[in-house]
């Protein structure tokens, strides 16, 4: 068994010694998380895993200015001697920073002076910090190092952001991504009508099968038909799905009665595609199959009958319509579930496995779901997420983000009852001010890549039901949130 220790700070808050428990190892060639054993003792944090070979550690941890956030060390190797948990994230944060910003001049960006003085500042401070003897001193230099980084990452980003939207605007001074926001079944407001055409250039109509197949064979469309006629009347393009979304608020009751019968299970989802590709073709061209296929853990469907269903929905969708645009979505895009399950596809490997089925498909969907679990993923900074897509980039087909962040942490009436505002936090926590900050950063973000062909806000309003607690654009209220502003003024200033 692999075994990686780590000295810790002394007198760690009970807080924190229970987010260090979620630590894990990272590996392989697309970097996701092996199923760790995590032991917390008081000045060491201990990681077994069933492998022995070198890997990364991941850990939540407190940045001054950047929020509780998922860090990780440089890549290490096993050995029976404690490293330093402090000097070991600044060594991470340094040759991450030092690595993307190199990358990213390579490609043409042009880095201001401050920006380089601010990433040889926090390679000289990490210097200091490794040649320090381990002390109280060494572990304060250390902090010191990783604030820096993360100041001077954010600002790299910052720079990455405005220079590729003015290489981008060069071509098209109005880009044609879509910026869109999923929409269940319940009535748009006068105001939620202005507010979408405020935002949105798109609007996805999710299809919640749960909601349109109540009982068996009987289908309610009427609510969707209507927003569909809105939004075709004011000009909005329009997609649809997930058709089916794995979980249990989106899946009909009546379907767990068939549970472990996996030829059932599968004629019964294809037969709802097939119903609602049907009633649209003509109308919806763009069609998200599946979501969260990679990750799921219901009605007894293990990891390979879950990856064979996907390929079935997309089988069936084509019979109905041979020019169906499909979008397949990769729930978890970290692979954060794999720390505690024994998974053989890594969300990567998944999309990867699909994309080599000859299924054709049009493009992946990534959740980005800051803040929340357990369908969720930790904080991170700017840059880590600006990682992780260029990773799915690599697969070779356009990409569409599903985004969003609570703007509060508390209980959320309206949302599933499983789902948690309690996976790290970004700067400030949560509220809705942080909510719009973290909007206009990371939207941006993937607004800004060439990869990237959509941008959907995961839901419109904590009035109505939903899965992800506290992300709407509109509150319990059913008022508009500040976050309203970040997202017209993205439109208003890169999109159609």
């Amino acid at each position: 068994m692999g075994i990686m220790s780590f000295l810790l700070p002394a007198d760690l808050p009970p807080e924190t010694v229970r987010e260090l428990e979620r630590a894990c190892i990272l590996g392989g060639p697309d970097s996701m998380p092996w199923p760790s054993q995590v032991k917390v003792e008081p000045g060491l944090l201990t990681v077994r895993r069933g492998v022995e070979e070198s890997g990364s550690l991941v850990v939540p941890w407190t940045i001054d200015g950047a929020g509780h956030l998922l860090s990780a060390t440089a890549t290490l190797i096993e050995r029976e001697q404690p490293y330093q948990f402090l000097v070991e994230l600044a060594r991470g944060k340094v040759h991450q920073l030092r690595t993307q910003s190199a990358e990213w001049q390579a490609g043409g960006l042009q880095m201001p002076p401050d920006l380089t003085q601010k990433i040889r500042d926090a390679s000289v401070g990490f210097s200091r910090a490794v040649t320090t003897p381990p002390s109280e001193d060494a572990g304060k230099e250390a902090q010191g190092v990783l604030t820096q980084g993360y100041q001077a990452a954010e600002q790299l980003v910052r720079e990455y952001i405005e220079q590729m939207f003015q290489a981008r605007h060069l071509r098209q001074p109005r880009l044609d991504t879509t910026q869109g926001c999923f929409l269940g079944p319940g009535d748009l407001s006068s105001q939620h009508k202005d507010v979408l055409l405020q935002t949105c250039n798109n609007v996805c109509l999710d299809l919640s099968w749960k909601a349109v197949e109540t009982t068996e064979a009987n289908y309610r469309w009427e609510a969707y038909d209507a927003i569909l006629d809105w939004a075709v009347e004011q000009g909005l393009s329009v997609s649809a799905g997930p058709l089916i979304d794995f979980s249990t608020s989106h899946l009909p009751e009546w379907l767990w009665l068939w549970e472990r019968d996996l030829a059932s299970i599968a004629t019964f989802m294809a037969d709802y595609v097939q119903t609602a590709v049907k009633r649209y073709q003509g109308r919806i061209r763009s069609w998200q199959l599946t979501g969260a296929s990679n990750c799921a853990t219901l009605l007894g469907l293990g990891e390979d009958e879950l990856l064979w269903l996907t390929v079935r929905m997309a089988e069936a969708a084509r019979q109905i319509d041979p020019k169906i645009e499909m979008i397949v979505g990769i729930a978890q895009p970290w692979g954060e579930y794999m720390a505690a399950q024994d998974r053989t596809h890594s969300p990567f490997i998944f999309a990867d496995t699909l994309l080599r089925s000859g299924l054709n498909l049009a493009g992946l969907d990534l959740e980005l779901m800051m803040g929340l679990e357990p369908r969720g993923s930790y904080c991170r900074d700017l840059i880590s997420v600006s990682r992780m897509i260029d990773l799915y980039t690599i697969l070779g087909v356009p990409l569409r983000v599903t985004m969003g962040y609570p703007s509060a942490a508390g209980s959320d009436a309206k949302a599933h009852a499983d789902m948690k505002v309690s996976a790290g936090s970004w700067r400030r926590g949560f509220s809705p001010e942080a909510q719009a900050e973290w909007a206009a950063d990371f939207v941006a973000l993937a607004l800004c890549k060439p990869s990237v062909r959509a941008i959907q806000w995961v839901h419109l309003s904590d009035a109505h039901p939903h899965l992800f607690p506290q992300c709407g654009l509109f509150d319990g209220s059913d008022q508009p949130k500040p976050v309203v502003q970040s997202l017209r003024d993205l439109r208003e200033r890169h999109l159609r």
